[in-house]
């Protein structure tokens, strides 16, 4: 039987129905009171959230369709704007492929990191100092959630995971993933050690291989921005672990060294059956 949609159709860019979505590429944060949400499956992670929740949505006429079911699970308070494509990407400013844009916001205050460490309840929490790649950002959210992790501590000079590109290659897991974006990596640190966890950092001279990790116990891992990585101040602060490689790199991708960490500790807890 087919679904039937309420829908408000949108046959002008300067429509203001659809101010949120206006420019999405130059403005993304800024001004909006809230994020935008790119893909579908961006919009499932939005559904099942609970700490943010649609405000809008703009559809492609051509996709309304094969979406109806998925958007059939919104509230009935929540918009659904169609558009053509040359309307669409008029609003846009860009050519959107996806034909899939929404609005969220947070339902309601931001939680502090020590409400964010205990919302982890004990499963390992993922420390970002500096990360200023919104791929890597984006990907670290996604292996996270792929691997178990309760929590992703970002510091404040870190970019933002609602950030429309991290948001999209989290695969919509920073709407699910508990986060929060504040203070040092050094206030990081002690937050996560003032609740019980170990804190681990990569280095190729670190003093454990990753293989011989005892992976029991509530387990903290920093990470910084490649390049430039963790200070040394930090560095000296906490448990160093090295990923063992080929001769003639020392070195991966931010990103790729979490989920090698990640999967150890997830598979060392019996997790991974």
């Amino acid at each position: 039987m087919p679904v039937s949609l309420s829908t408000i159709a949108i046959d002008d860019p300067a429509d203001p129905r659809v101010e949120p979505f206006r420019n999405v590429r130059d403005r993304d944060l800024v001004g909006r009171d809230g994020f935008i949400a790119e893909g579908t499956v961006v919009l499932d992670q939005l559904l099942v959230s609970r700490r943010f929740r649609p405000t809008s949505l703009l559809i492609l006429r051509n996709r309304l369709a094969g979406l109806a079911e998925r958007l059939a699970r919104f509230p009935n308070d929540v918009p659904i704007h169609v558009a053509d494509q040359a309307v669409f990407d008029g609003i846009a400013g860009f050519a959107v492929h996806r034909g899939v844009l929404a609005h969220g916001a947070e339902r309601g205050a931001r939680p502090s990191v020590d409400e964010t460490v205990a919302a982890a309840g004990g499963r390992p929490i993922v420390i970002a100092v500096g990360l200023s790649n919104h791929d890597n950002l984006g990907a670290i959210f996604r292996n996270a959630a792929a691997f178990g992790a309760g929590a992703v501590l970002c510091d404040a000079t870190s970019c933002h995971p609602l950030y429309r590109k991290a948001l999209r290659v989290s695969v919509g897991t920073a709407l699910t993933v508990p986060w929060c974006r504040a203070g040092t990596g050094e206030s990081l640190v002690a937050a996560c050690r003032a609740a019980g966890y170990r804190v681990l950092a990569l280095s190729p001279a670190g003093e454990t291989p990753l293989a011989g990790l005892a992976t029991a116990g509530r387990t903290a891992l920093c990470l910084g921005a490649e390049g430039e990585g963790l200070s040394p101040e930090l560095m000296r602060a906490v448990e160093t672990v090295r990923i063992e490689m080929a001769p003639g790199l020392d070195s991966l991708n931010v990103a790729t060294s979490a989920a090698i960490v990640l999967h150890r500790l997830f598979a060392g807890d019996g997790t991974a059956a």
